[in-house]
């Protein structure tokens, strides 16, 4: 399933593959804000130029313009 965040003043989004995604969808944001001013600079390069969001299972594919830069955090 796909649906839409809004992330940094940007509609980003979301690919969902479990039908309970509503609380992943709000831990997502959460997770995103919290690292995008605690993170490490990868993850924080990773949040700045983020393309779309691939939730599976408990963690969150962050794809970016760069295919370097993906990352994969855990959303609990």
């Amino acid at each position: 399933m796909r649906t839409l965040i809004s992330f940094q003043n940007k509609k980003i989004p979301v690919y969902v593959t479990e039908q309970n995604n509503k609380k992943a969808l709000d831990k997502l944001g959460e997770v995103m804000n919290r690292k995008l001013f605690t993170g490490k600079n990868s993850l924080k390069n990773s949040l700045r130029s983020l393309i779309s969001v691939e939730i599976t299972g408990s963690e969150a594919t962050l794809h970016t313009y760069n295919e370097k830069d993906t990352l994969t955090i855990s959303l609990y």
